[in-house]
């Protein structure tokens, strides 16, 4: 049965409204409660979950209904403030936590909220268990106790264990000080510690979007709004920028002349120089059907597969870990370093990337060889989504598309998982292939099921 409220990033939605309204919050605490603690292997021992959030105004409110829903199921919460989201996976994993919970609508406006769960491992935990936490939730009208049950815990302190991970990540004889950055924190969840952590590194930080009052997390700033980032790069002769999103789970850069590094361009930079490094398993990187035929092409110059999987950060890790791979990541700036750690981490991937350009030199340089084929993207609204291939004309023009483009683009047909969408992606070396190809598909899909 399809999943009602986790969708492939945790419960999203307003808060105050279901399944963001208070009774409903309380009910996945004491669910993950009930869940953690019959997973303990120590009899006896009180399990602990650790709660972090990001800048939004409604964060701490969502948090508290959380802990005393936790609380009612027997389970000690703790507060680590506001933090990343990969800062609380690599917590948990590493200080023995039974699970995390991040307050989070990730790169959405302030007015949105959501709720991550993540597992002991620091990870997301798997469907089936995502399911299992759902039915209690759907299934229980017991009410949380009404005391507040957040135990407050040495913020400082916690941060540091996470900024000390993340200072060993640093490539081996890479010295960052005097490197002039700039970064973007998107007011979010890495306002203080992005910069923190690269003024401890010796760099010279140029940190905007830094200044969060609630509402303005992902503001016309961070890596969905990088515009701010590459002009300031560009203005001030920076080595290179960086722009994160309000949760800090992804990173988009900027090189010297100002010039747009997307998640592509990092697999790239950071799958030859491993391969050279000796550090890269299997010579292969991970990426899903989005990333660019641009990469593909670049890789397989240098030696190296691309192995594509389904959009999503989940997908790309269950992929990496079922062919033994520990590179990979998403066009978006989701990239996972499984040597270093279970998670996408924006801030881990700016500790390699500026350890790369100390090291091998300037991106416009390590990416010069990097030739983006032009790439277009069109939502269709549907009202049903039956099997593409029972669509005879949608299927005659998918076959016209892909013979007429051959090995030099690519077509992708899919539905959203979570909206009623058809998407068409249409990736080609000529603009006019591009968008010929892309409104053809996209018309045919709107004569068959368009709503």
């Amino acid at each position: 049965m399809a999943k009602q409220l986790f969708g492939t990033d945790g419960i999203r939605g307003l808060p105050g409204e279901f399944p963001l309204d208070d009774a409903t919050l309380d009910r996945v605490g004491m669910a993950l409660g009930e869940y953690v603690s019959s997973q303990r292997r120590t009899p006896g021992a009180q399990a602990r979950v650790l709660i972090g959030r990001d800048t939004r105004e409604s964060g701490p409110h969502i948090a508290e209904r959380i802990a005393r829903g936790l609380a009612a199921a027997g389970v000690a919460p703790l507060s680590a403030g506001v933090v990343t989201t990969p800062g609380v996976a690599w917590l948990v994993s590493r200080e023995g936590f039974d699970a995390g919970v991040v307050i989070s609508a990730s790169h959405n406006p302030y007015h949105d909220n959501g709720v991550k769960l993540i597992s002991a491992a620091g990870t997301k935990f798997p469907d089936a268990v995502e399911a299992e936490i759902e039915r209690f939730i759907l299934s229980s009208n017991e009410p949380a106790e009404k005391r507040s049950a957040m135990q407050l815990r040495d913020n400082e302190k916690i941060d540091d264990d996470y900024l000390d991970g993340l200072r060993a990540a640093v490539l081996p004889a890479a010295n960052l000080a005097g490197m002039k950055i700039v970064m973007d924190c998107a007011n979010g969840a890495s306002s203080a510690l992005a910069p923190r952590l690269f003024r401890a590194l010796g760099a010279e930080v140029i940190a905007i979007g830094n200044i969060p009052d609630g509402r303005n997390i992902n503001a016309g700033c961070g890596s969905l709004h990088p515009e701010a980032m590459q002009k300031r790069v560009a203005e001030s002769g920076a080595a290179m920028g960086v722009a994160f999103d309000g949760d800090a789970d992804r990173a988009i850069f900027a090189s010297t002349s100002g010039r747009l590094v997307d998640g592509d361009g990092v697999l790239l930079v950071a799958g030859r120089y491993m391969k050279s490094a000796g550090t890269l398993k299997g010579d292969v990187i991970v990426g899903t059907t989005m990333a660019n035929l641009g990469l593909e092409r670049a890789l397989e110059k240098s030696g190296l597969k691309l192995e594509r999987t389904a959009v999503g950060d989940r997908y790309v890790l269950e992929e990496m870990q079922r062919i033994g791979a520990n590179l990979g990541g998403e066009q978006s700036g989701h990239i996972l370093f499984l040597d270093d750690a279970t998670t996408g981490d924006g801030m881990l991937t700016a500790v390699k990337m500026a350890s790369i350009v100390a090291l091998a030199g300037p991106l416009d340089e390590l990416l010069a060889d990097l030739k983006v084929f032009p790439q277009k993207i069109v939502n269709v609204k549907v009202k049903s989504k039956p099997p593409l291939d029972t669509l005879p004309a949608v299927s005659r023009e998918l076959v016209a598309a892909e013979n007429a483009l051959g090995k030099s683009g690519r077509v992708v047909l899919r539905y959203s998982g979570t909206e009623p969408l058809a998407r068409v992606m249409v990736e080609a070396e000529h603009e006019d292939d591009v968008r010929r190809w892309t409104d053809s598909l996209a018309n045919s899909l709107r004569e068959a099921i368009g709503a």
